[in-house]
């Protein structure tokens, strides 16, 4: 696979379409644009983000490629905290005050919620499998059939 160069230029003043055509000719593609601008307190507007932006699932990050996804370890740990507490039968309210005792919040800094777990279900279900076969899963296994 031909390897990626990526350069990343700082525009002062207005984009000249000659500067575009330049770099289209020396092989370049345009693969995005970042926009900026000053505004008061008062009249900003909030930005709305397309629909055709997924987010990214709970427990990863984009890579330091931007082109792939790796695990967050932060994330990761409450994933494994909480399917814990779900392997111990408990209700919703109960797991999320666990969690937030433990100190972990959601990725947008909130307390745990009973829906927010209840939330995070079909992601449970979707790295239950890597989860169940991992060594860290069997010890966390063994630690609850214990505590039974």
């Amino acid at each position: 696979m031909p390897r990626v160069e990526r350069i990343t230029e700082v525009v002062n003043g207005a984009l000249d379409l000659s500067q575009l055509l330049a770099k289209t000719q020396e092989g370049w593609k345009l693969v995005a644009i970042e926009w900026h601008r000053e505004v008061s307190e008062e009249s900003a507007e909030p930005v709305t983000v397309p629909h055709s932006v997924e987010e990214i699932p709970y427990g990863l990050r984009v890579a330091q490629d931007c082109h792939t996804l790796e695990m967050d370890p932060l994330e990761h740990k409450v994933l494994l905290d909480m399917m814990d507490l779900m392997v111990e039968d408990l209700p919703f309210s109960r797991v999320a005050a666990d969690l937030n005792a433990r100190g972990h919040r959601t990725r947008r800094g909130d307390p745990w919620t009973m829906a927010a777990v209840f939330n995070m279900l079909p992601r449970l279900i979707d790295i239950g499998p890597k989860l169940f076969t991992s060594m860290e899963w069997e010890q966390r296994r063994r630690k609850v059939a214990r505590a039974l």
